[in-house]
């Protein structure tokens, strides 16, 4: 039997099969979700804040938890839609603000605008250019210093571990 899912703060609701992931329902609205792990629970860029139905939701897994320790946006309330099955009514969902980034082409391709929202590290989620903030050369060669793009890379590692 289907359960309805609402997502803040764009106001829908979706339904979803019970037992079902809250990806699918982030999917299913056209929402832009990179899954970069491919739905494994080892990426930031399913990331979600349950507002409302907690127990209406699978319990976190310790593969769950241990990515949520490292992403930087994260709260007490924070779950990978990816990893979150819903078996209950009453779910309410917010998504983070911000985009998720997959490479320093990514940003490059925007030199010379202002950012629309916050800017995401795929993995950890840390903002890393904020909204409204002008994009520059320089900032680009400072994000090369100390952000990990290898994102590709990153996941054959951790599934070879």
């Amino acid at each position: 039997m289907a359960k309805t899912v609402r997502l803040e703060p764009i106001a829908q609701e979706s339904s979803v099969e019970t037992n079902g992931n809250l990806l699918s329902v982030l999917l299913n609205k056209d929402l832009d979700v990179l899954k970069e792990c491919g739905g494994r629970g080892m990426c930031a860029t399913c990331h979600i804040y349950v507002k409302e139905g907690t127990d209406s939701l699978t319990p976190i897994s310790r593969r769950e938890q241990r990515t949520l320790e490292v992403i930087t946006s994260c709260k007490p309330d924070s779950r990978l839609a990816c990893q979150a099955r819903v078996t209950g009514e009453g779910v309410v969902v917010e998504l983070p603000p911000g985009m998720y980034v997959n490479s320093l082409q990514d940003i490059e391709a925007l030199v010379g605008r202002r950012a629309e929202t916050n800017l995401l590290h795929p993995i950890t989620g840390a903002v890393l250019v904020e909204e409204g903030k002008l994009i520059t050369r320089s900032m680009l060669r400072q994000l090369a210093d100390t952000a990990t793009f290898k994102v590709g890379e990153y996941y054959t590692q951790s599934s070879k571990a």
